[in-house]
Order: C-alpha cells, then sequence, then structure tokens
C-alpha cells in the first residue's frame, strides 16, 4: 500500500511539471506571437502612411536599426521553433525528474523548471547565432536594393533560388539525417545526455544545432514573401512542426520540397 500511495505521488509530481513546462512554454511563445503581431502592425501603418506620401525609397539602417532587427529575428525563431521543440523540452523534464526521484546524481538540485530552461536556453542560443546571420543578410540585401520597404523579394530571381535552394535541400541527406534527431526526442536523450546545468546547456545547444541543420533553409524563405508576412510565418511554422511530429513528417517535408521546387522554377521562368 505504501509502495502505491509513493507511486501515485511521483505521477502526480511528474504531472505537475510537464504542466509548469508545458504552460511556461505556451506563454514564451504567445508572447512571441504577440510581439510579431504588434511590430506587423507597425509596418502596416508605416506601409501605409509611406504610399499616401509618395514614399518607397530605402534607407540606410543605423546601429539601432540593425538592433532592432535582430530583436525581431530572435523573437520570431522563438514563435516558429519552440513549438516543435517541445516533445523533446516535456520529455527532458520528465527524464530529469525521474532521476532525481530515483536519488541520482541530481537529486539534490532545484526542481526540474530550473535545468529545463537552461536546455532551453542552450537551444535558443543556437537560434539567436541564426538571427544574427538572418540580420546580416537581410542587411547586405537591403543594401543591394533587393528587398521591398516591406521586407519581401525585390527580384523573382531572387526569390526563385531560394525557393529552388529550400526545395532540393529537402531531398538531401543532411536534411534526413538532422530531421531524424528532430523526430526522436527520447533517442536523443538516451545517447546524450549530460549531468548538471553544464550538460543542459550543453545537449539545449547540439538540439539547436541538429534543428538548425534541418531548418535553416526554410528559414531563409521567410525573404521570399515578407520577413514580417505573418500567414507566411504560420505556414512555415506549421511545415516544421508537421515534419517533426506527423509520423510520416519526413515525407510530409520532401511534398513540400516538390512543391517549393516546381514554384521556384515558376517564378524564375514567368
Amino acid at each position: 500500500m505504501r509502495a502505491m500511495q509513493d507511486s501515485s505521488l511521483i505521477e502526480a509530481i511528474l504531472k505537475r511539471d510537464r504542466l509548469l513546462v508545458a504552460a511556461g512554454l505556451a506563454a514564451l511563445v504567445l508572447l512571441a506571437w504577440a510581439y510579431m503581431f504588434y511590430l506587423a502592425q507597425g509596418m502596416r501603418d508605416m506601409g501605409e502612411m509611406g504610399a499616401m506620401a509618395g514614399a518607397g525609397v530605402l534607407t540606410p539602417w543605423g546601429p539601432v536599426d540593425f538592433v532592432l532587427m535582430f530583436l525581431m529575428w530572435a523573437v520570431m525563431m522563438v514563435a516558429m521553433m519552440v513549438p516543435s521543440a517541445a516533445p523533446l523540452l516535456l520529455a527532458f523534464a520528465a527524464v530529469h525528474r525521474r532521476r532525481r526521484e530515483r536519488g541520482g546524481p541530481q537529486a539534490a538540485t532545484p526542481p526540474v523548471i530550473v535545468p529545463t530552461g537552461v536546455f532551453l536556453a542552450g537551444y535558443l542560443l543556437v537560434w539567436s547565432g541564426f538571427s544574427l546571420a538572418a540580420t546580416l543578410a537581410q542587411w547586405i540585401l537591403h543594401s543591394a536594393a533587393l528587398l521591398s520597404p516591406m521586407m519581401t523579394s525585390a527580384s523573382p530571381l531572387l526569390g526563385g533560388s531560394l525557393l529552388l535552394v529550400a526545395g532540393a535541400f529537402q531531398w538531401s541527406p543532411l536534411k534526413s539525417a538532422c530531421l531524424r534527431h528532430c523526430r526522436t526526442p527520447m533517442g536523443f536523450l538516451t545517447t546524450e545526455w549530460r549531468e548538471g546545468y553544464r550538460g543542459a546547456l550543453g545537449m539545449g545547444l547540439r538540439h539547436g544545432a541538429w534543428c538548425l541543420g534541418c531548418c535553416w533553409a526554410l528559414m531563409g524563405l521567410l525573404f521570399v514573401l515578407g520577413v514580417m508576412n505573418l500567414l507566411w510565418i504560420g505556414a512555415l511554422s506549421a511545415l516544421v512542426l508537421a515534419e517533426k511530429v506527423v509520423p510520416a513528417g519526413h515525407w510530409v517535408g520532401r511534398i513540400a520540397g516538390l512543391a517549393l521546387l516546381a514554384w521556384g522554377l515558376w517564378l524564375i521562368i514567368s
């Protein structure tokens, strides 16, 4: 009877931890999307004002513009990528709690929400690096007048080329290898587990690297229809999530790759 009560208590704690982690992730994603809606509305208002004033000239970036664009990309990556990483984060929280309950090396550590946050920080650090690279790419394209004032591709050749690269990458061996790691949370935890906060950070960095290897080409498509096109951002987010959690997710990605190849060819030819 005592053993059954202890087992029920442990299960209740595990469920509580999963709820706490899930609620925290949901709040983070909702805040990121709220910020994206705020930015999109601000850009829409500026575009309308510019159209009424007859303004369509690109202005050079200053340091503040670069920082604000980096912040925009970083928040966008949170909104797009954290949902697809949620299964692994929840699995990490459950495994970490079980190890503590068994009296392992982490038995005296703080609640599981802390190392899970460290894991998430490592994951987002990788995508912050990508955000910096994307900001640099946007600055170059902006300087070359290849982006419109609303941050959409001003060149069919540029847009078509990005679509062709992303479509071809969907069928590449590198994409398949990275996607396999992203689709097997327990497999990743079994092979990559490290103890302590430093271990959690390292695991987050490694998983972020696999995730970046899987999705970098899709993120580049934000330059095609608009860096702040919320419908396009939502569509890409749904594709990334489907690739990772749908049973036949790898085929979802490959079919999408064929569509991207056809779209890219049409855009260049037409």
